[in-house]
């Protein structure tokens, strides 16, 4: 490819509105462009990144035995409605109307249709099991898209579904799954750690996020140093031990507390450690209002608390909430006389004579003990994980890690296949819900976050397997006649040795076409002139090492071969 006839329009300065390094150099490299909030074009560059990303999935899903399809974006309500979705999936599923006034949405996520499309064509056990995957636009409409192809609303994705005869042979699909997800991220060049996750609104009772190590990652990874522990935030296990002790109950005394409501300032006044201070907190959910209890230097993981009361809706509650089931102000919440289910996190066990609110405005209580004075419905593991708490396998010390997730694998059971009776005769001639699985890629997302792990000063450092080109060719001198010549003839050989190659045509100073260089990222670098030519030599730079060397012509195709296979295999 000539750069003189590719559309390549490259940015000298940081765009305002790019956060994040993979957006900022997305947009200087001319390989993006934003359309809408959360929506953008895909230019020449840009793409040619895309579809190395999409072929390597696209390989290991197939020698994982995986089959391709290709499935409608566009989704019937009915299927969602089957499915229990369409009521509680919330504001990210775009929903509209068509001409007939029948209500669709844009698929963030093909459950549904596979599910559809599989109960009416797979009938027995002997057509199982099954694995299908596409890849294609979804859309999720986030409240708050960033960070550019990170999290936007548009995305390219890979999303697979398997189907097995029971649990047991679905684990099978599920580790192959794996598998071959450990080795697209491998060939991709990406550094990465899988995790224990949470299923979130896809359900399913086991699962594993994929996560590129970034400094500049949205999530948060939970690592063991010493074992293979490994889980996001939201899913990371919280190993408690209850507290004892000889300390006598104390009497339940009520104490003014003027003016006094967070946490800092009634530890202050009462002259007692934040983990002396029973704090409460009021949700809202779809199920009524709940109460949840916590220590004051701990806070709550939404997740897990959503996930132990099985609602589909929570949020914490709002002043007028709070004053109606407490009868006081947000801050002077306390446990004693609630009328509302109390739920309890496990360090709360054994702890005594606790300071807690008094459900009375600048007033609190002093000598609260759960097991003497509250009902507690149910203890459990409701709060984040803290950097101070042991790993949950085997007790050693954990590491908080910034991650970008960019797979997800699921084990979805029946949650689908009962819903939307999708089943199969077994060898006895028994109707059965089949086994399913959900296996996820962000495709594009793959593209910002090797970004965000490869860069320095200059721009993208792409790993070989994802480089739009492998070599780029800069002929220094475009009047010199032999430096043009030597320069096409190199263009092409390297083309005929089945090496991607940019040859930078254009009329711009040396300085110029080194800087656009460094900032797309195309691994190695050959620079003609007069000066090398007089030694039948060309410059080689690589772009991740930073280092050159004075190559013979008779033998640089061959050279950049290798050092281009040795990147692909690494």
């Amino acid at each position: 490819m000539r750069y003189s006839k590719l559309l390549l329009p490259t940015l000298k300065e940081v765009p305002s509105e790019a956060e994040t390094v993979s957006h900022q150099l997305l947009l200087r490299a001319g390989m993006i462009r934003k359309l809408a909030s959360g929506i953008y074009d895909y230019l020449p560059l840009g793409l040619r990144v895309l579809r190395k990303v999409e072929a390597i999935v696209r390989e290991e899903m197939n020698r994982a035995g995986a089959q391709e399809v290709l499935l409608p974006a566009v989704q019937p309500a009915e299927l969602w409605q089957e499915s229990g979705r369409w009521q509680v999936y919330g504001k990210e599923l775009l929903r509209f109307r068509d001409r007939h006034d029948r209500d669709y949405c844009f698929g963030p996520t093909h459950e549904e249709v596979i599910t559809d499309l599989v109960r009416r064509d797979v009938h027995s056990y002997r057509q199982l099991p099954l694995n299908l995957y596409q890849i294609q636009t979804k859309f999720r409409d986030e409240i708050r898209p960033r960070f550019g192809l990170i999290r936007g609303r548009e995305f390219i994705m890979k999303d697979g579904y398997s189907f097995d005869v029971d649990e047991t042979a679905a684990d099978q699909t599920y580790e192959a799954m794996y598998d071959a997800y450990s080795r697209i991220f491998r060939r991709c060049g990406l550094r990465f750690k899988s995790v224990e996750a949470d299923s979130g609104p896809i359900g399913g009772s086991f699962s594993h996020e994929f996560m590129v190590l970034a400094e500049t990652g949205e999530d948060v990874v939970v690592s063991c140093i010493a074992c293979d522990y490994a889980a996001n935030l939201e899913k990371a296990e919280v190993v408690s031990a209850a507290e004892t002790g000889n300390e006598a109950p104390a009497p339940l005394t009520k104490v003014h507390t003027p003016a006094v409501r967070t946490v800092a300032e009634i530890a202050d006044f009462l002259k007692i450690s934040p983990a002396r201070i029973l704090k409460t907190l009021l949700y809202e959910t779809d199920q009524g209002v709940v109460a949840v209890l916590l220590r004051g230097d701990h806070e709550v993981n939404d997740v897990k608390l959503k996930n132990l009361l099985r609602v589909n809706e929570l949020a914490l509650a709002g002043e007028a909430v709070v004053r109606r089931e407490t009868g006081a102000d947000v801050g002077f919440a306390g446990p004693l006389g609630l009328q509302v289910p109390i739920y309890a996190d496990q360090s709360l066990r054994g702890l005594a004579n606790l300071a807690a609110g008094a459900n009375e405005d600048e007033h609190h209580y002093t000598g609260v003990n759960l097991d003497r004075d509250v009902d507690v419905r149910q203890y459990a593991d409701l709060r984040q994980i803290t950097a101070t708490d042991p790993c949950p396998r085997c007790g050693a010390a954990l590491e908080f890690l910034r991650g970008i997730e960019v797979g997800h694998v699921f084990k979805l059971g029946y949650k689908y296949s009962q819903a939307m009776q999708a089943t199969f005769l077994d060898a006895n001639g028994q109707e059965r819900p089949m086994f399913m699985g959900c296996y996820g890629i962000g495709v594009s997302r793959i593209v910002a976050a090797a970004i965000e792990q490869n860069h320095d000063a200059d721009g993208i450092i792409f790993p070989v397997p994802l480089a739009p080109f492998h070599v780029l060719v800069i002929p220094i001198a475009l009047q010199d006649e032999q430096t043009m010549t030597t320069a096409q003839t190199l263009y092409e050989d390297l083309t005929a040795a089945g090496l991607e190659v940019l040859f930078d045509d254009r009329d711009e100073r040396p300085g110029v076409k080194f800087k656009d260089g460094d900032l797309l990222g195309i691994p190695f670098r050959v620079v003609l002139g007069p000066k090398t030519l007089a030694q039948n030599a060309a410059e080689v730079r690589d772009r991740r090492s930073r280092t050159m060397a004075l190559l013979p012509l008779a033998s640089l195709v061959n050279e950049l071969r290798q050092r281009v296979q040795a990147g692909i295999q690494t």
